[in-house]
């Protein structure tokens, strides 16, 4: 249940979100599987076991959401194979060539013969959506993240949700923590990447390593800027920032967990206590970080 990244997206301050609205739209862009000639498919589905039916699961001051993925594994050289054997046959039986339109028309029908019979491979993206302070909070990076915002847009367009941008960059603030000035409520914690400026640039990157020894901090001294940061919050969630501003590797520590488990007495109570807990404490976590980056740019 407990988020392993966080990528973050702004709904501005205007915003309303209508809850009931974004599932009743929502409900119109449901997963289903992918037909026998499409290559994948993505919707919606229920984030709780528990509640099959609720696509949208509530909690105080937000919901949960989840987007499901299904894409078509069909390897190049199973389609090679299959056409190098079909291209011989051809040949063997009529005894002339096959030309490179024939080939390509030959490829065509064979993807579209074994695309119904592909293994498949499926994803789940979950995201919080933080009504009370405006912000949705994805479990993924990247284009997955990406997907899961553009989803919820077509259930309820515009959905007017953004990167955040704020007044300091996440580079150059990171690189002023390493050097010594960590913001209240953070503490370094043992990993960072470090990269001279330009397209060629060096990187470093430290391990499990104490970051304010002097070989650590020599690499800043001599104009290192630094594009990931281990660091830990509150003494309750360990992570490492990004110069994107995500969050990879989040770790949510025993004091959290053990607090969710106590709340829980059975299976569903658990999964509601644990969501609950954990949008509250990415709530404060996300408040505090975009405090130390200076706060949000006007747009």
């Amino acid at each position: 249940m407990w988020f392993r990244q966080l990528a973050l997206f702004r709904l501005p301050q205007d915003a309303r979100l209508d809850l009931a609205k974004l599932e009743a739209g929502m409900e119109q862009h449901v997963f289903a599987l992918p037909g026998g000639l499409e290559w994948s498919s993505q919707g919606f589905v229920a984030p709780a076991s528990h509640a099959p039916d609720r696509l949208l699961h509530p909690l105080a001051g937000g919901a949960l959401v989840a987007l499901k993925r299904e894409d078509k594994v069909l390897p190049a050289a199973t389609i090679r194979d299959a056409l190098d054997a079909k291209i011989a046959d051809i040949e063997a039986r009529e005894c002339r060539p096959v030309g490179r339109k024939e080939k390509r028309e030959l490829k065509e029908q064979i993807t579209d013969d074994l695309l119904p019979r592909a293994m498949t491979k499926t994803s789940r993206t979950r995201a919080l959506l933080d009504v009370q302070a405006g912000w949705i909070l994805v479990d993924a990076a990247g284009q997955k993240a990406e997907a899961l915002v553009s989803a919820l847009r077509e259930a309820l367009p515009p959905f007017p949700a953004s990167l955040p941008n704020t007044l300091l960059l996440p580079g150059s603030a990171m690189t002023d923590w390493l050097a010594g000035d960590v913001p209240d409520g953070f503490e370094l914690d043992c990993d960072a990447v470090m990269r001279s400026p330009g397209d060629d640039g060096a990187t470093v990157r430290c391990s499990r390593q104490d970051l304010t020894a002097r070989e650590v901090q020599k690499h800043i001294e001599t104009g290192k800027v630094v594009t990931q940061l281990g660091l830990v919050w509150r003494q309750r969630i360990r992570f490492v920032l990004t110069d994107r501003l995500e969050l990879k590797r989040l770790q949510f520590l025993d004091v959290l967990e053990e607090q969710a488990s106590q709340a829980g007495d059975d299976a569903p109570a658990l999964f509601d206590a644990t969501a609950t807990l954990m949008l509250g404490e990415l709530r404060q976590l996300v408040a505090d970080l975009i405090a130390a980056l200076g706060g949000e740019a006007e747009r």
